[in-house]
């Protein structure tokens, strides 16, 4: 089915003022459980990277993204007063009037811009967010006619946002090569001179049926890792963990680092991209800020030699362009990180 026009410019915000869900947002006949067991995701001191402290820190990054693919990042260097700015002005879009977030609609077939779920099938199961998409890093690839110009201080502040994303990102690929006792650079390199970095803002709408819709359906990231700021107040964010989901707890001013399929693949499945999703809230909205940072398409990536040996053989394929995998199998409903899976006979 092709998309259409209304299916873009019909924002969940406006169904939610109706009060209605239509059919194709109903997700599960089942009771969505929106409250489950809390997780205890490790937190990481990124201030103490570079104390003589740092081999702790290292390990509890480790052993977090190896059990459950995410930690909390504190001490990150951004101050809380430049976060709650930055929470602001994605407030502050999403209320916006309609035709002025139309103003930077995403076209048919693109994902940048603000939209929401892309129709693909007539049986698709929609999500209950609204959603801002921009691509950042290399500046050469960014859309400006997408960056709002209202609030007035959007441009300036994502700006200097998304500048702290690319030296937090380098930090973090090389604190997690560190922890393995790997060069430091060998997932940074693996991302190229030209990997990319997109940011979506996440607005999720109060729903009249929690139990049946989902604000993002569950999935794990085509990313290399994905940096979330979470909403300060409403969670939101599960993961599946041994079959069963748990709560992501909400640190007001730490970020969730979580591990996409292509680290997953560079560390040789030692750290794990978690699957996770977004349940929705019957009183509340919610808004989070989640940053992709993206090898470059054009640069295979693979398996660090180094973390192959007889006790975990080679479990990955070299793959190019990870992204277009991704969604290929994402939208014939197949687990993506599969397609990239060497069979072990002897599994």
């Amino acid at each position: 089915m092709a998309e259409t026009q209304e299916t873009v410019s019909k924002s969940v915000q406006e169904l939610a003022n109706t009060n209605q869900v239509p059919e194709k947002y109903i997700y599960a006949q089942g009771s969505i459980n929106t409250y489950p067991l809390l997780f205890d995701v490790p937190q990481v001191d990124l201030s103490l990277l570079t104390s003589p402290n740092r081999q702790q820190q290292l390990n509890k990054l480790q052993s977090g993204l190896k059990s459950c693919g995410c930690i909390q990042v504190i001490n990150h260097g951004m101050e809380d007063s430049f976060l709650d700015k930055v929470r602001e002005i994605s407030k502050k879009f999403f209320a916006l009037p309609t035709e002025e977030k139309l103003k930077y609609a995403r076209t048919v077939n693109q994902i940048e811009g603000y939209g929401n779920d892309k129709v693909l099938t007539d049986k698709q199961r929609l999500d209950w967010s609204d959603r801002l998409c921009l691509n950042v890093f290399p500046e050469d690839i960014r859309e400006l006619r997408f960056w709002p110009q209202k609030p007035e201080c959007f441009r300036e502040v994502f700006e200097e946002y998304m500048k702290n994303m690319k030296l937090l990102s380098e930090s973090l690929l090389k604190a997690m090569a560190a922890s393995l006792n790997v060069e430091e650079n060998c997932f940074l390199d693996q991302c190229g001179e030209r990997g990319m970095t997109t940011a979506r803002f996440n607005f999720y709408p109060p729903c009249p049926r929690p139990d049946v819709v989902l604000g993002v359906k569950q999935h794990a990231d085509a990313s290399a890792i994905t940096i979330l700021l979470q909403d300060k107040e409403v969670e939101g964010l599960q993961v599946l963990k041994d079959d069963q989901w748990f709560r992501v707890p909400v640190v007001p001013y730490g970020l969730l680092i979580n591990v996409g399929d292509q680290v997953e693949v560079m560390s040789n499945g030692i750290f794990k991209s978690p699957v996770h999703r977004v349940v929705t809230n019957a009183e509340r909205e919610r808004n989070s800020l989640a940053v992709f940072i993206m090898p470059d398409v054009h640069v295979g990536i693979g398996p660090v030699e180094k973390l192959i040996n007889e006790e975990r053989p080679r479990g990955y394929k070299d793959i190019k362009n990870y992204v277009a995998l991704f969604f290929q199998s994402y939208q014939q409903g197949k687990i993506p990180i599969e397609a990239a899976k060497i069979s072990q006979e002897f599994h």
